[in-house]
């Protein structure tokens, strides 16, 4: 049985510590010791990064409920008059569509949420809740205007439910979309739990992306507005669509992982899964959902924060997007949309945008 007290959030360590022959087993049926995973758990600016292997995670929900602390939110007790079914959790899963992410990782998203759900790992994560039901929707984003649900609310309470859900989320056609809207996600997002016909003790929206936010309100202020309500925000950063090296990309930042981490989560027990390979792919969402629905996190309070200023700006997609259009306007030539003639301030603020760019810029 794994011992929480072996919890260490120094890199290497891993959530089973102990070796059997149902874990050897395990790991050899599921190919789960060949990938890695950074997972931050964190409280909205103060957290701690922990580096575990996804098959120790998944081996420590099979083989044992107590591998983790009670749940961060615990049951709410219903309004009164309230008659809606009760669930362990509300859980709204938003997946970013926009034209940054190509097209066979569109399709990988959608085959690894799919299979996440009927995973065994899943299944017995729901069977750790008190009322051993969820109510799950997915729905598909890209900007402000645009966000498609796929699979309305439903409820899931078994393999049966599991695999209904599953052949939704695959059947719908794949498109993508223009600019990225993580905070139109989140708007959308937050009035499907009013909208919702069960009642759940918890709320979460998980928000997969590949880019910052550049269209829309701040992202933080949707994520503030968010978390004051009650909801925690998760993140799957996807860091897979590198930028070419010498060139500007204005869907695409470094250190993703660290906008998601500083700008998009919030909550109590929040955290992030990066995506850094697409061999982890499928694997880190199946991971990522069966926490959220064990409602589970390791057992390790975050340190105290001193800098809680973000390592990466929240406003730079909007600023890169920005950039893009005070670079091509000179080329129509038209005197309305000329740059004014740059001077020293403009020059240090351009190079400050290019640190950001990189992502280095810690409390810009």
């Amino acid at each position: 049985m794994p011992d929480p007290a072996r919890l260490s959030p120094r890199a290497g360590s891993t959530i089973c510590g102990q070796k059997s022959p149902a874990t050897a087993w395990l790991r050899r049926s599921f190919r789960l010791h060949v990938s890695r995973v950074r997972i931050r758990i964190g409280g909205w600016r103060a957290s701690v990064n922990w580096r575990v292997s996804i098959g120790s995670i998944l081996i420590a929900i099979l083989t044992s409920t107590q591998a983790f602390p009670e749940p961060a939110l615990q049951p709410q007790t219903a309004p009164q008059g309230d008659s809606r079914p009760a669930v362990d959790l509300e859980l709204v899963i938003a997946v970013d569509i926009s034209y940054s992410v190509q097209p066979d990782d569109l399709a990988a998203q959608r085959e690894g949420y799919a299979k996440a759900i009927v995973s065994e790992e899943f299944l017995r994560a729901l069977r750790t809740g008190p009322v051993g039901k969820i109510a799950l929707t997915y729905f598909e984003w890209s900007s402000t205007r645009d966000q498609d649900v796929i699979v309305p609310w439903r409820q899931i309470d078994g393999p049966e439910a599991a695999e209904a859900v599953a052949a939704e989320i695959m059947k719908a056609p794949i498109r993508r979309g223009s600019r990225t809207s993580i905070s139109g996600a989140i708007k959308f997002a937050m009035p499907l739990f009013e909208q919702n016909p069960y009642r759940g003790a918890r709320r979460i929206i998980d928000v997969a992306g590949d880019g910052p936010n550049n269209n829309g309100d701040p992202v933080a202020t949707a994520r503030d507005t968010a978390v004051q309500q009650g909801i925690v925000i998760t993140g799957l950063p996807v860091m897979i669509n590198a930028t070419p090296p010498g060139q500007v990309d204005i869907s695409h930042i470094d250190h993703i992982d660290w906008y998601y981490e500083d700008c998009v989560i919030g909550g109590p027990g929040s955290f992030v899964v990066p995506i850094t390979d697409r061999e982890n792919f499928k694997e880190a969402i199946r991971t990522k959902l069966a926490l959220e629905v064990a409602g589970r996190t390791p057992d390790q309070s975050p340190p105290p924060s001193v800098d809680k200023k973000p390592r990466v700006l929240c406003t730079i997609g909007e600023k890169l997007w920005q950039q893009r259009w005070d670079t091509i306007a000179p080329a129509t030539n038209s005197p309305a949309m000329s740059k004014p003639a740059a001077n020293s301030s403009s020059s240090k603020e351009d190079a400050l945008l290019d640190k950001k760019i990189k992502g280095i810029c810690r409390g810009c």
